[in-house]
């Protein structure tokens, strides 16, 4: 019997690219491949890259020079590495990929990885680079098989591909026009991972909440009636969806917070920047006033609803005002989670050919204010938690003997000490600690427990 061939796949950046990297196994297992632990192990390495952010093809660049020793030893050896580069760099940077990295065996895009068993098999067959950056007709969708789950959480992706164009960003490059899943497909793929054992659905798009899809009985569904069918299949304990677009939260979406209690109270919702002349100048389709509106909505319909955000600090043209203006926005909404980078311009997006650039120097200081900002809205939210009971989804294993792991409902990482049959469920925990990435919790004993001990 012959050994299992090897696999290893990097991911880079967003939880799309994780679905991703999850899939391409899934469509790599009919042919033999198993994990490797280190690319060193591996009959097949796979670069999941992502090209949001600043530097992004030099990181796989430097990846690729680190593979080559690892390519040398296995062809000494009497085997051989086949080399791929997928997801948004290769998108992008195809044809240079070709020239820069003849190390590389195959470079496909986002929209491609469905036929990955054919293209490992040219290129075993065959000398050159396997190209494939096509935007194909058929639906990735329709031919993966069905993804497991894998943990009391799983990615659900309903929805690819962006038509917003926002100037500083490449996705509608990189992953094409919006797609929306059709309504059946979705379902019937949430059953399944729930049947696995999955209590928790990410749904993932590159912008999730604009999705209008097909209903299983003709006509479309709206973004909100599609969570209301979800949350009806009988296991789901909670629901979570991610990147939102604030010009997609509808009236019908709000009322879907207010009504569905597996819906959690929790929201990623990117405002980029505090002032109305940049957002215009990022095309972001919303005023500050606007966003803040929608946020003022969500909280009135769901009260404990807390709000997570990306920023860009340093936008061409950004005045010391505008970013104060971002930092009051910060204040405002006091949100519970965010990330804040520094402008990057990505080649072929109208900001890249923008004039005025702020100088490198008050770009990392106000990087520095706003994360700080950040921060201590943060910890002053997780303080605030101490003395409170959460419901806590425990999905891994703590550090300690008799320790679990879990997350809020506003995705707060809590440790508790804990029987190890609370894996994979939802307990109540009472909140006694805040720690600098995580909070402290003792759980609480349930009516069933207090009855077994007596």
């Amino acid at each position: 019997m012959s050994e299992p061939k090897k696999l290893y796949i990097k991911t880079y950046g967003c939880q799309m690219n994780v679905y991703d990297t999850a899939r391409m196994k899934d469509v790599l297992a009919p042919l033999g491949y198993r994990a490797a632990d280190t690319p060193a192990d591996a009959d097949l390495v796979v670069l999941n890259t992502c090209h949001i952010r600043e530097k992004a093809a030099e990181k796989v660049y430097s990846d690729l020079g680190r593979l080559r020793a690892h390519s040398r030893a296995k062809a000494e050896a009497g085997g051989r590495m086949v080399v791929a580069v997928a997801g948004c760099v290769a998108q992008a940077e195809g044809e240079a990929l070709k020239r820069r990295a003849p190390l590389v065996d195959i470079v496909l895009g986002p929209q491609t990885y469905h036929r990955l068993p054919e293209m490992v098999a040219r290129s075993l067959r065959q000398s050159g680079v396997v190209l494939d950056t096509e935007f194909p007709a058929e639906a990735k969708f329709d031919f993966l098989p069905p993804p497991g789950a894998d943990g009391p959480s799983a990615f659900l992706a309903i929805q690819e591909g962006c038509d917003r164009f926002c100037t500083y960003c490449v996705v509608p490059y990189t992953r094409g026009a919006e797609y929306a899943r059709p309504a059946a497909q979705v379902i019937a793929e949430a059953k399944g991972l729930v049947a696995e054992g999955a209590r928790e659905l990410m749904l993932l798009g590159q912008n999730v909440n604009a999705w209008t899809g097909e209903a299983p009985g003709g006509g479309t569904w709206s973004f909100g009636r599609l969570l209301r069918e979800l949350a009806e299949i009988e296991g789901v304990s909670r629901l979570r969806y991610t990147t939102s677009h604030p010009t997609s939260v509808t009236p019908e979406l709000i009322a879907a917070h207010r009504d569905i209690p597996a819906l959690v109270p929790f929201l990623s919702l990117p405002l980029q920047s505090g002032a109305d002349r940049v957002l215009k100048a990022m095309n972001r389709g919303h005023t500050v006033a606007e966003y803040l509106a929608t946020f003022d909505a969500l909280r009135a319909a769901r009260p404990e609803l807390r709000l997570s955000s990306d920023f860009i600090v340093g936008f061409p043209g950004e005045t010391e005002a505008e970013f104060q203006a971002t930092l009051d926005a910060v204040g405002k909404v006091g949100f519970v989670q965010s990330f804040a980078f520094k402008f990057s311009a990505r080649p072929g997006t109208p900001a890249a050919l923008l004039p005025n650039r702020v100088a490198p120097e008050i770009v990392d200081d106000r990087l520095a204010r706003l994360q700080a900002a950040l921060a201590d809205s943060q910890s002053r939210f997780n303080h605030a938690c101490v003395g409170t009971v959460a419901p806590v989804l425990f999905d891994r294993v703590g550090r300690y003997e008799g320790q679990l792991i879990g997350r809020t409902p506003t995705m707060q990482a809590v440790h508790a000490e804990i029987s190890a049959a609370a894996m994979g469920t939802v307990r109540a925990v009472r909140i006694v600690g805040v720690g600098p990435n995580s909070l402290s919790g003792v759980a609480e004993t349930s009516d069933q427990e207090r009855d077994a001990a007596e």
